[in-house]
């Protein structure tokens, strides 16, 4: 399919992460995920796959509920897991490639953690300049409340599951943003554009090349309109 984002980007980069908590400052990436798409003649396909777990710092526990929400243990991460510096170079690497766009299903969690992470355990001037689209923006621009993943994944029937570990979700955001493009392409007035609940504000800091709107519980005029 024809897809408007590849005529002014050449790479897009889904990612997501699961965390120890909702705190970027204060809690930690526990699974790092990220697919690189490009063009392919008329087809756009994942040229590159990551996925790995992250050990926590020393001395930190994860807490049980997390466990239970992801299915990730302490074990897991600890047989399994990479290290802060070598995940970070991952990052680094894979934001560096030529042209790219990151997407993610409410990107601004993942972005502050991301921002966190890299300027602790890596190079933070990565993300300077990087242009980001948030597909749960343009989600709660198409369908009603609720406005979870799993919503979204059932109300546009894709192929995908809402697991809670990062590699499942980001396929599931991937398959979202195609079907997205294919109902309606005009993903492009999304670039930097995240929307937010105004009850409750913009959750954590706000990046200062994201240009924040609010968004109602319905579909209505659509937010880069406002």
């Amino acid at each position: 399919m024809e897809l408007s984002l590849f005529k002014e980007f050449k790479n897009i980069i889904v990612l997501d992460t699961e965390t120890s908590g909702l705190s970027f400052r204060d809690d930690e990436i526990i699974e790092l995920a990220m697919l690189r798409v490009e063009k392919q003649a008329s087809d756009v396909r994942i040229m590159d796959e990551y996925d790995e777990f992250i050990r926590l710092s020393d001395g930190r526990i994860l807490p049980e509920k997390i466990s239970q929400l992801t299915g990730i243990t302490p074990f897991m991460l600890e047989t399994q897991g990479v290290q802060k510096s070598e995940a970070a170079a991952a990052l680094e690497k894979m934001f560096s490639v030529e042209k790219p766009l990151v997407v993610a299903y409410n990107a601004q969690f993942d972005m502050c953690f991301l921002y966190y992470f890299l300027a602790k355990y890596g190079d933070a001037s990565v993300l300077k300049n990087i242009r980001m689209l948030d597909a749960m923006t343009v989600y709660r621009d198409r369908r009603p409340f609720p406005h979870k993943l799993c919503n979204a994944i059932e109300q546009y029937e894709v192929d995908a599951v809402n697991s809670h570990r990062a590699i499942d979700d980001t396929k599931a955001a991937f398959k979202l943003l195609m079907a997205m493009a294919e109902e309606k392409d005009d993903l492009m007035n999304y670039i930097n554009l995240f929307g937010y609940n105004p009850k409750y504000g913009v959750s954590g800091s706000k990046i200062s090349s994201v240009t924040y709107k609010p968004q109602g519980y319905e579909p209505g005029i659509p937010v880069y309109e406002l």
